[in-house]
């Protein structure tokens, strides 16, 4: 039975100050400006990724973002170039303590953000002021959230050697020193080539990366459907790895909305739409029947609507019809295997016995405008007392069941 907010008055919840430390499983890094300068042969670094600063107005028509350059009347910005990528850095890229007025689509360069944005000492301190003790961090800007960005450029040699120069950097800096068992690494793999992309795998898994970034649909990217069966020698690495697969929100480049003059606010409702579809891919496809010890996760994802779309599936499973010959029901694969990441839905926690409990991961989204940054531990305790959430499972949501997803004893986190 789903717990009422009525139910919720005489909630078990713990106190505010009581709730344990949170471990955010969908957070944001902006990469070092001068990374790809230092780190590749000086022969490639006029073509590989480096920042240039100039003035830019940014806009937002028919659903899509646009950028003018060298605007005289535009604001100092920092430019990501890539061969031939230019890519705006923008205050919505990390707006976290901006005064709420202040959020908007406007260009911006490294020193208009907090520190904790970019530099490892800066974030661990915003952490410890929100109450995490670790974090999942995926790119925030030219890589875009699953490495789209080295994918679309055509030298896949040197976007191979760019990629890695991102993974090492994220292994052995960004993740590492203070910042080991804190700042939890997350890869990205050559989506061009799934065998590279294995290679990448466990050559990552042995310097201590156990989390890769994927899309959410990679056909839309211009590559192998998860129907082809051309992942599985990916899958299988990150299975004998024991890596996860984590899919952000709009990592497949496209949005769900209804018409290209829809505004933002149409997308941004519907964001969850990419995951459901997502997930019945992965279902379907046989991949997580084929690899049982795969785990997933979506971030950004909301968990309100799983319950329905599972029983759609499993009723289209019983019935048949589907064109797909699964020994189970699909449901049957998603317990303990698959996550959806929560920061305010209300609705998901209040149906948690039919999503299930042990589904269910909890992000802060910093730097971002959805954050809730350094406000995370009352939104999670709002969203707990309100959804009448006892101890044990106010623990499983912030903390425990993210130490399982994504095999985090391996950092030295304690249950």
């Amino acid at each position: 039975m789903t717990t009422t907010p009525a139910d919720a008055v005489a909630s078990p919840t713990p106190a505010l100050d009581d709730l344990p430390l949170i471990i955010s499983v969908d957070d944001h890094v902006l990469e070092p400006r001068d990374l790809w300068q230092k780190e590749l042969p000086a022969e490639l670094r006029e073509r590989g990724p480096r920042v240039v600063r100039e003035k830019v107005k940014l806009a937002f028509s028919g659903g899509n973002y646009g950028f003018e350059r060298g605007a005289e009347d535009g604001q100092w910005c920092d430019v990501w170039v890539y061969e031939d990528l230019a890519f705006p850095t923008g205050r919505l890229h990390a707006p976290a303590g901006f005064p709420e007025d202040e959020v908007r689509n406007v260009p911006a360069i490294y020193e208009d953000f907090r520190p904790g944005v970019y530099d490892q000492a800066a974030r661990l301190a915003d952490m410890d002021v929100n109450h995490v003790q670790a974090a999942v961090n995926f790119p925030n800007t030219f890589p875009r959230f699953c490495g789209q960005g080295f994918a679309e450029r055509q030298d896949k040699d040197l976007a191979y050697l760019s990629l890695r120069i991102y993974n090492d950097w994220m292994i052995d800096e960004w993740s590492a020193g203070a910042g080991r068992g804190r700042l939890i690494p997350l890869t990205l793999v050559p989506l061009w080539d799934p065998r590279l992309a294995a290679e990448e795998v466990r050559r990552c898994a042995a310097k201590g990366s156990y989390a890769i970034a994927f899309s959410e649909n990679p056909y839309r990217l211009g590559f192998a459907s998860m129907h082809s069966g051309e992942w599985d020698v990916l899958w299988e690495a990150c299975q004998e790895t024991g890596t996860a697969v984590t899919m952000h929100i709009g990592s497949s480049s496209h949005m769900p909305s209804t018409s290209p003059d829809a505004p933002l606010a149409v997308s941004m409702a519907l964001s969850s739409q990419n995951a459901q579809g997502s997930l019945m891919d992965w279902i379907f496809s046989g991949t997580l029947q084929r690899f049982p010890t795969l785990t997933i996760a979506y971030a950004e994802s909301q968990v309100g609507w799983m319950p329905y779309l599972l029983e759609r599936a499993d009723l289209v499973w019983r019935d048949g019809v589907g064109g797909v010959d699964l020994p189970n029901p699909p449901s049957s694969y998603v317990d303990g295997r698959v996550y959806g990441c929560v920061f305010d839905d209300q609705h998901g926690l209040l149906s948690r016995d039919s999503v299930g409990l042990e589904s269910i991961l909890f992000e802060t989204d910093y730097p971002h405008s959805d954050g809730t940054w350094p406000n995370s531990r009352a939104v999670a305790h709002r969203l707990c007392s309100a959804a009448g959430m006892n101890a044990d499972e106010v623990y499983a949501m912030l903390r425990g069941n993210a130490i399982r997803a994504f095999g985090l004893e391996r950092f030295g986190i304690a249950k």
